[in-house]
C-alpha cells in the first residue's frame, strides 16, 4: 500500500435526503478518526494464567475530530445546526484510495475561536451511533 495524502482525508455530511447526497465540510485543515473497541474479558481459572478475550463481543465505535477555517458554507451550517439540536446525521469519511466509511454520527463538541488579527477557526468532535460501514 502506498502513502496517501492527508489532504485527501475528507469529512462529508449528508443533505438529509434518502439516499443522502454528501458534501465536504468546508475549510478543514485536519481530520482524525479513531476506531474504538471494548474488550470483553472471559478469563477463568482454566485460562492457565493468560487473559482471554471474547472475539466479536463488546462495543465498537468510531470517533472523529476535525478542525479548520470557518468559511460560512452550507455544510458548516448543517454541522452547527446538528450540534445545537443534538440530532444524528449521516456523515462520510473518504480517503485518497477511494475507500469510504459511512454512518450516523452525533456532534459531541463544536468550538469556534478567532484571534483579533486572524481568521475564525472551528473544531468539532463526532461520535458514531450504530454501524459504520466501509464502501
Amino acid at each position: 500500500m502506498s502513502a496517501e495524502k492527508g489532504s485527501a482525508f475528507l469529512l462529508k455530511i449528508g443533505d438529509g435526503g434518502d439516499p443522502p447526497v454528501f458534501s465536504t465540510v468546508a475549510g478543514m485543515r485536519t481530520t482524525q478518526m479513531q476506531v474504538n473497541g471494548e474488550a470483553v474479558n472471559v478469563t477463568s481459572k482454566d485460562s492457565g494464567g493468560w487473559r482471554e478475550l471474547l472475539s466479536g463481543a463488546g462495543l465498537r465505535s468510531i470517533s472523529v475530530s476535525a478542525s479548520g477555517i470557518f468559511t460560512g458554507s452550507g455544510s458548516e451550517g448543517r454541522v452547527k445546526s446538528n450540534a445545537l439540536s443534538g440530532l444524528l446525521d449521516d456523515y462520510e469519511l473518504s480517503f485518497e484510495g477511494a475507500e469510504r466509511m459511512r454512518g450516523k454520527f452525533l456532534v459531541t463538541r463544536l468550538d469556534y475561536s478567532g484571534d483579533y488579527n486572524g481568521e475564525r477557526n472551528y473544531t468539532l468532535s463526532l461520535e458514531s451511533s450504530g454501524p459504520v460501514v466501509t464502501l
